[in-house]
């Protein structure tokens, strides 16, 4: 073999293993670094340099090959792209010298910057696109770059543009896999906080679940609820994310002016980069904690604004970004929602309240009372007759006594039926709890019995509603059964269980339709019906009475 061949053969494998080299998967960095680091050793350069300054598909750099680290912190600043770099990105050029201080655009170098003598560069470009700009110095030995050395880099630098690319490609996947797998944790956590403030009613945890989900979602420092009243002036302002002992010191809560208040005129989304930059800003009080972005949006249902929703100081950025707003206007629409529904929630209890409030009324005046009237009138036949008749007035005292009594029973009814047990989740033992009450209060036996088997196999749903039913049953009987004996019996059959409430008090007619008025019976029947289960009630005239429950049994 030939000089000539072995030459080229020493070139080829020199270039192969060079392009394998820089051919390796890695981040950007890591590719431009091994990129200088490779074509300094191919063509045994002391310096490469790697320049990526005026590109549109990347940042501005220079990476350095063959320059420690203490020598680069030294020099006085980086290569401006002036002089001989110009000429290399102006005319997209390879440009090879012998002595770089030659070539009549050359401008010297910076305080500390290594001396320099050959020089070879020219730009790493690809289809047209321009990746950077490559420049070697000092062929070893004091030698100058080849025609050969030129060819060489070329053919490199070609490679090197690929190499480029790939690793914008890896950047640009890893960051898509990353945004993705931000927005699905984002949406996770819309979805979490949705579902945690559509299951509650009561407002005031309702308004506290907003404002803590809002800054969970948007990644925010602090986070605030602005509820306007009917002059656009903040009636109630919750906040999250701030110490108790901050908030005591702020002398005053916002007043719903400057950006809030700009929130509550124009009914629209506000974020900004910076609060203090924005001409609608009042600034804060005094021991207010520094807030600089901010993402404002208004809680609306129809054409009322319930409230408004502020979040200031991102915690992983400068500001706060349209996937934010977009995320935290979801959440604000879910809200009102539960805004809606919690005020619902506190309306319909007052009126439940109205409405037992006059229920009890009535009974009190129609049963208690009347029997307390009765008993007057017949402790005043009592007197009348004592003195003339004294076996008459004994006998009206003992009636005296019996009603007495039978008004004793009717309040500790009345007390029962005011006391509604709460389900602790163990049927048995809420079952035992409501009999003993019930035998306490009313002096009615019960017999009480229930498939342990059966009990364990039922979900926490059909238990409570097993309870619920029992309970309310035992109040009707109390009130209007006026039984001796009570049966309740739980056990299984056919899949089903079936609960049974039976006693053998004065009964009624089914066939009127006054024994369904009332909550009680419609409960029971709305009860059953949400489980896929049915109800059912018998009863008659001085036969007793038993209601009827089945729910098809649905594991735990």
């Amino acid at each position: 073999m030939s000089n000539n061949e072995r030459e080229i053969n020493s070139l080829v494998e020199a270039i192969s293993q060079a392009t394998l080299k820089i051919s390796q998967v890695g981040s950007l960095p890591e590719t431009l670094q091994r990129i200088v680091d490779v074509a300094r050793e191919l063509l045994n350069a002391d310096y490469a340099i790697l320049a990526t300054f005026e590109l549109e598909n990347l940042a501005e750099n220079f990476i350095f090959s063959g320059v420690d680290q203490k020598t680069a912190d030294s020099i006085a600043h980086p290569p401006l792209g002036t002089g001989l770099l110009g000429v290399l990105t102006d005319e997209r050029k390879t440009i090879r010298l012998s002595e770089l201080s030659q070539h009549p655009e050359f401008t010297g170098f910076p305080p500390n910057h290594p001396e320099m003598g050959s020089f070879v560069g020219m730009p790493i470009e690809q289809n047209g696109e321009v990746y950077g700009r490559i420049y070697l110095a000092n062929k070893v030995s004091g030698r100058s770059f080849t025609k050969n050395d030129e060819q060489l880099l070329q053919f490199f630098a070609s490679h090197a543009a690929v190499a480029i690319q790939n690793a914008q490609l890896m950047e640009a996947s890893n960051e898509q896999k990353q945004q993705l797998q931000q927005r699905n944790r984002q949406f996770a956590a819309l979805d979490k906080a949705t579902m945690a403030i559509s299951s509650e009613l009561t407002l005031d945890k309702v308004l506290q679940q907003i404002v803590d989900a809002a800054r969970e979602l948007a990644d925010a420092q602090y986070a605030a609820l602005g509820v306007p009243n009917n002059q656009g002036l903040l009636d109630a302002f919750i906040d999250s994310g701030m110490e108790s002992e901050v908030a005591a010191g702020i002398p005053h809560l916002p007043k719903g002016l400057g950006l809030l208040g700009a929130i509550i005129k124009e009914r629209k989304t506000i974020r900004i980069p910076r609060i203090g930059d924005d001409p609608r800003s009042v600034g804060f009080p005094e021991g207010h904690p520094p807030m600089v972005p901010f993402l404002g949006v208004p809680v609306i249902a129809g054409r009322e604004t319930l409230g408004n929703l502020y979040l200031t100081n991102k915690l992983d950025g400068d500001e706060f970004t349209q996937m934010d707003q977009d995320l935290v206007e979801i959440l604000a629409a879910h809200a009102a929602v539960a805004i809606q529904n919690a005020r619902l929630y506190e309306q319909v209890g007052r009126l439940a309240i109205v409405e037992e409030r006059t229920r009890i009324g009535m009974d009190l005046h129609d049963g208690i009372i009347q029997s307390i009237f009765a008993v007057g009138l017949t402790l005043e036949s009592t007197k009348l007759s004592l003195p003339h008749n004294p076996e008459d007035a004994d006998e009206l005292l003992s009636y005296a006594i019996e009603g007495l009594n039978a008004t004793i029973r009717d309040i500790r009814n009345f007390i029962l039926d005011l006391r509604p047990h709460r389900f602790q989740g163990n049927l048995e033992q809420g079952l035992g709890r409501l009999v003993r009450e019930f035998q306490a209060n009313t002096m009615v036996a019960v017999s009480l019995a229930a498939d342990k088997e059966a009990l364990a196999m039922l979900s926490a749903p059909v238990a409570r509603s097993l309870f619920l039913s029992a309970q309310e049953a035992l109040a009707n009987i109390a009130r209007h059964a006026q039984a001796e004996q009570v049966l309740i019996t739980v056990e299984a059959q056919d899949s089903h269980v079936i609960l049974h409430v039976s006693d053998d008090g004065r009964g009624f007619d089914m066939a009127s339709k006054n024994y369904s008025v009332g909550h009680g019976l419609s409960n029971m029947r709305a009860r059953a019906e949400d489980l896929n289960g049915t109800f059912a009630i018998e009863s008659a005239p001085g036969k007793g009475t038993t209601v009827k429950l089945a729910f098809p049994i649905e594991m735990k």
